[in-house]
């Protein structure tokens, strides 16, 4: 997910992604101990996603003080 798509969300949907993106992120962190993904790179993307999403929160956080 790009920052353009990121930006374009209400904050609500920011925080229910994040929710999604953490849960997808621990079940492929589980099944990379259980068996090696074919392709373990995707971990460093979802980690990168949702880093994305929280800077796009707290950016929105300092905006409204």
């Amino acid at each position: 997910m790009k920052n353009s798509e990121i930006k374009e969300l209400s904050t609500k949907d920011i925080q229910e992604r994040l929710e999604d993106q953490i849960m997808v992120l621990n079940k492929a962190r589980l099944n990379h101990a259980v068996s090696p993904l074919e392709n373990p790179n995707v971990l460093s993307g979802y980690k990168k996603t949702i880093a994305r999403l929280n800077t796009e929160l707290r950016r929105r956080e300092l905006a409204e003080k």
